[in-house]
This record gives structure tokens, C-alpha cells and sequence, in this order.
């Protein structure tokens, strides 16, 4: 049986799960959550941190004729490859994940990540040169594969016994079955963001989108919802330090939004749109959206089993792990899809955790970058419920407005925050000396020396005070190559090309800092 063939059989399988009695069993499994939340089992001595990390992978030019005339154009991850780097499929073909080991919340746990991910990533980065290829973390990749086009690349499809499967997407059941759900006329998704409107038949463009995702593990479980309530405040003020998409691959813009117009109007981080538009076109309800605050931790559960179901997969079948006993549930959560996240799960009942998943922050140019924003992150949710900080006072929708205001604008979107002081303040200086000021407080409880925390948060600070985010050295390079005389296209191919060669020489061992030093486009 071929590939394709089995893919359309589980997709035909997942389809034929009755949608009723999922929810019920979901509904029945969430019941075994709460109680297990009752007896203490998601209850843990002390924080603890982890990291999902995504990347792309392009041709590097070594070795091929098809890897040198692409200059750096995107590359589909063969599937033994990813198992010999040790990383996971994620979405598309040229897609590859890592996850880290969970660690303590602490200078050594912190230290841990880092040198995990700088070890597997060294590691990774070897064996994919071998095949002619780097990884690259960003935000959003706008070079297409040698000789095709971003739109053919990301609409391609076939038809497998009535079933229709993504050519470029990676043998996800799940992910394919979306586009299989409902009538043949309501089938379907477009990417809507500022100048881009792709009409397709799956989900696929999803993949031109990559991202981070600290984790932070709460010691109590009943404590999630106040963290929850203060994650979501610092959610517009984080992801305005890290927007790193502010560009399509070119030719997907649509008539009349010249470079010009894109840089006027376009969106500093694109991520959230396409990532919006794309898995809220099949339901009902948006399911990627900024969250609503939870007052406790069983309403948190019960807006998991609650949630509108896109896909009601096949019951899983049975292993050792602790919560397959809400297995359902742990499927639901699969497509739960908020920016900030709860999530109850553990293969053991020692390792069950109640967590907070970040999910607004696009994969950064180094990872020295990117481990700074688990720190921050990390160190907030530390500092701001044990310090009562007031801005859990800032209206739901004032913390909405400021999400979507850096989606826009980044760094110099107007944000609205309630300092120390109880005032409130829209000062970029003041809320970031007070943003950071918290995060390193909440590194220090942890157990990080002073030194120690303010350096993991120097690259963000960095970022503050010379108003440089990821998004704002791309838009200022293609401003410069357009000035000199490039078109469109080139200027935002030619930007691609500079942020992958400074990349190379900083990812695993640098930081973005160094890049303002870099060449000037010419």
C-alpha cells in the first residue's frame, strides 16, 4: 500500500468518527482531569521550563547545482533525515521541530535548555550539510523551492480515492482530514493578512509560519489561572520585542500592493495572521484567537473539552503513559488553539504537569535570542503573581487591543500598561524597564544570581533600547534596497539571503545584537 494510500485511510477513518460521541467522551475524560486536579497529581515541588523550537530548511549551497542556483530557496526535510537529527516533522515538508527536556526553573535549568538546544541544533545542522541544506529560524520563509513558486508550492494537491491530500504536506491524519471535513463547496482556506489573500484547498500555507514556545510548568496547579490572567497581559508587550515576519514570499501579495505599499501597511508579524485566517476559516468558532481570562483551574479544563471540535479523531489506543486515561482529552487539546495556552498532561503521574504554553513568539535569529524570551517569560510568571504586580488590573480587552496593536506595528505599536506604581502608562522606555525589571526579579527568586538573570535578559533589553526587533532590520534592509533601485521582489529576496548569511555565523553561538553591524544592502 502506498503512502498516499494509507494517509487517505486514516484520513477516511478519522472521518468517520461519530463527532457526538467524541465530545462525550471528552466531556467524560475532563471529569477525570478535574478529579486527578483535586488529588494533587498535576501539583509539582517547583517550576519548571521547557521549549518547542521550529525551523526551515533551505538549500545551502555546497553541494548541489539545484542547492547553489536556489541561494538559499526552501527545501523539503527528507523523513529519515529528521529521525537521524533527532527532531520532529511539524507541518510541512521543509518543516522540522525540537522539544526540549523539561528542567527546573533556575540558572542551572535555564543553562540546560541552552545547552540542549545548541547541542541537538550543532548536531542537526551537520547532518542536514551533508544533504546540502541548513536549518533557519525565523519567522516566515519567502524563497520558494528551485523552479516552483511559492503559490504551487503551497496550493498543490491531489486527489487520493476522493480524498484530498496536500503533495507538500507532512502524513499528519489530522492535518489532512481538515480538508476533507464538510461539503465539497465549503471546503477550503485563504491566508488573510495586510495585502495577501491565498485561496487554498488545506491548510498548507500554514507552513510558511515557524515559531518558539516556552513552557512554563506552574508548581501548584490551582495557581494556573492567576498566572494564566498575567500571561496574557505581557503577551502584546513580549510579542511586540519579537515580530520577525513582516514579508510574504513576494508574489503572493495582491494587485496593487507594490513594496512601497507593503512597507507602509503590511504587518510587522504576519505569523499570527496567517496562522488566524488559515485554521479559522473550518470552524464555526474562531479557534486561534487571543484567550479569554480564567478565574480557575477547572473552567480552564472544561473550555478544552468544550471547545468546537474541528476533527474528532479515531480513541487512541492504549499505552503506559498516566494520562491516557483522558486520552480523548489530550486529543481535544490538540487543536486548541489559543496564543497563551493551559495544558494538563504527563506520561507519568510523577511527570504530570498543569502548564502555560506561549505560543505568539516567531522562531528568532539566534538561539541565544530565542532562550531569552523563555527566560523573560519564565521569569514574569515568577515575579508578577508572587509581587501582586497591578497590571492583572488591565482590562481583558486593553490586553486583546495591545496583542493585535504589535501584530501591527511591533515596537512602536501603542501599548497600555499598568506599572509598579499603580499608573498607567503607554511610555515604551517605562513599561519595558518595568516588563524586564519583573523578569529578572523572577529569574533572581528562582535561583539565578543577579549577573546571571540580567544577562539571560540582555538581548531584549538590547532590542528596547535601540528599537531594533527582527521585523524592523528586514523592513530597513529592503527600504534601503528599494532606494537603491531593486524591485520588490528582489529587495525582499536579497533581505532573505543577508538574514540566513548573518545567521550562520551567529545562530548557535551569537546573538541578533551583532547584526546591526552587518553589511549594508547594496
Amino acid at each position: 500500500m502506498s503512502t498516499e494510500s494509507a494517509l487517505a485511510d486514516g484520513v477516511r477513518e478519522a472521518l468517520a468518527v461519530d463527532p457526538d460521541e467524541f465530545a462525550a467522551r471528552a466531556e467524560e475524560e475532563a471529569e477525570i482531569v478535574k478529579q486527578e486536579l483535586r488529588d494533587g497529581s498535576f501539583d509539582n515541588h517547583q517550576s519548571i521550563v521547557g521549549f518547542e523550537y521550529e525551523f526551515y530548511a533551505v538549500a545551502d549551497g555546497r553541494w548541489s547545482e539545484e542547492s547553489r542556483a536556489g541561494e538559499y530557496a526552501l527545501m523539503r526535510v527528507p523523513r529519515r533525515l529528521l529521525e537521524l537529527m533527532g527532531f520532529e516533522k511539524e507541518l510541512g515538508l521543509h518543516n522540522a521541530e525540537m522539544s526540549t527536556s523539561p528542567q527546573p526553573l533556575s540558572d542551572h535549568g535555564l543553562r540546560a535548555q541552552l545547552a540542549e538546544v545548541r547541542a541537538r541544533l550543532e548536531a542537526a545542522e551537520n547532518t542536514a550539510g551533508v544533504e546540502g541544506m541548513r536549518l533557519v529560524s525565523d519567522g516566515i520563509w519567502t524563497i520558494p523551492p528551485t523552479g516552483e513558486t511559492a503559490r504551487e508550492y503551497l496550493t498543490d494537491c491531489v486527489d487520493v480515492d476522493g480524498v484530498t491530500v496536500a503533495v507538500n504536506m507532512s502524513d499528519s491524519v489530522r492535518y489532512h482530514a481538515m480538508a476533507n471535513t464538510g461539503a465539497a463547496d465549503e471546503r477550503g482556506t485563504v491566508v488573510e493578512a495586510p495585502g495577501v489573500s491565498l485561496a487554498a484547498d488545506t491548510v498548507m500555507p500554514e507552513s510558511l509560519i515557524t515559531s518558539i514556545q516556552p513552557h512554563y510548568q506552574v508548581a501548584h496547579a490551582e495557581t494556573l489561572p492567576r498566572h494564566f490572567r498575567y500571561a496574557l497581559r505581557t503577551a502584546g508587550p513580549l510579542l511586540a520585542l519579537g515580530v520577525n515576519s513582516p514579508f510574504f514570499p513576494p508574489e503572493l501579495y495582491d494587485d496593487g500592493w507594490d513594496g512601497e505599499r507593503v512597507l507602509s501597511e503590511g504587518a510587522a508579524e504576519n505569523r499570527i495572521h496567517v496562522f488566524e485566517s488559515v485554521l479559522n476559516e473550518r470552524t464555526d468558532d474562531d479557534k486561534v484567537r487571543f484567550p479569554r481570562d480564567v478565574h480557575d483551574v477547572e473552567t480552564a479544563v472544561d473550555r478544552i473539552a468544550g471547545d468546537e471540535t474541528l476533527i474528532p479523531m479515531p480513541e487512541p489506543e492504549g499505552t503506559d503513559r498516566f494520562d491516557d486515561q483522558f486520552a480523548t482529552f489530550r486529543t481535544k487539546h490538540g487543536s486548541y488553539w489559543r496564543w497563551v495556552r493551559p495544558v494538563f498532561e504527563g506520561a507519568s503521574r510523577s511527570s504530570a504537569n498543569a502548564r502555560i504554553e506561549f505560543r505568539p513568539i516567531a522562531a528568532q535569529p539566534t538561539v541565544r535570542d530565542s532562550i531569552a524570551f523563555q527566560a523573560a517569560f519564565a521569569g514574569l510568571m515568577e515575579a508578577l503573581p508572587q509581587r501582586e504586580h497591578p497590571v492583572i488590573r488591565l482590562g481583558w480587552e486593553t490586553a486583546r487591543d495591545n496583542f493585535y496593536a504589535a501584530v501591527a506595528d511591533g515596537l512602536d505599536a501603542d501599548i497600555e500598561w499598568i506599572g509598579r506604581d499603580g499608573e498607567t502608562t503607554t511610555d515604551t522606555d517605562a513599561i519595558y524597564e518595568d516588563l524586564l525589571d519583573h523578569a529578572e526579579a523572577g529569574l533572581c527568586t528562582a535561583g539565578c544570581p543577579e549577573e546571571e538573570a540580567a544577562s539571560w535578559l540582555a538581548p531584549l533589553r538590547w532590542r528596547v533600547a535601540n528599537r531594533t526587533t527582527p521585523a524592523s532590520w528586514k523592513r530597513d534592509r529592503v527600504r534601503a534596497r528599494l532606494d537603491a533601485g531593486d524591485d520588490f521582489e528582489t529587495a525582499v529576496h536579497d533581505t532573505q539571503r543577508e538574514y540566513i548569511d548573518c545567521q550562520s555565523d551567529t545562530l548557535i553561538d551569537g546573538g541578533f545584537s551583532a547584526w546591526k553591524d552587518s553589511g549594508e544592502a547594496e
